[in-house]
């Protein structure tokens, strides 16, 4: 699918546990794009790789789906869902990743990824913010809603 946005060619493309592994966006790529443009709020690599090996398994209750916002053959935003295996009280789908090149961010690539992942997931979509993180302003005008407080026990 490409689109014209404000004067810039994107392409989005999808993976999946169906499509596979992309063999121009390496899983690296896509890993080295994320933790680099989340800037603070990055997990560590290897977090960010088993969110990606989630979304390729073919197990009942495990898959989602990256896009790839692409121009002219880079990397300028990356989106990622994992699917739950839920449904009703938990969403279906969990966005995890969102992350667009500071220098393309006035061209909107982050709303287009969301819109398109919005046409293409099935099911419910929640996400986990920082409330300090300034995406919660484009969340919000997407149709996002503050629904509760995370709050998390780690051992």
């Amino acid at each position: 699918m490409k689109d014209k946005i404000q004067n810039i060619s994107l392409s989005i493309k999808a993976l999946n546990s169906y499509t596979g592994r992309d063999s121009e966006y390496h899983d690296y790529r896509i890993v080295n794009f994320l933790y680099e443009f989340l800037g603070p709020y990055a997990d560590p690599k290897e977090d960010i790789l088993k969110c990606l090996d989630y979304v390729y398994a073919k197990h009942e209750g495990k898959g989602g789906f990256i896009l790839l916002g692409i121009h002219e053959e880079e990397i300028v935003g990356c989106l990622v869902i994992n699917e739950t295996g839920m449904t009703g009280y938990i969403p279906e789908n969990v966005l995890v990743y969102l992350a667009v090149n500071p220098k393309y961010r006035k061209f909107d690539v982050g709303k287009r990824l969301v819109e398109h992942s919005k046409k293409i997931a099935k099911g419910n979509i929640a996400l986990h913010v920082e409330p300090d993180n300034p995406s919660i302003k484009l969340y919000e005008e997407l149709g996002f809603m503050n629904k509760c407080v995370e709050m998390r026990l780690e051992r």
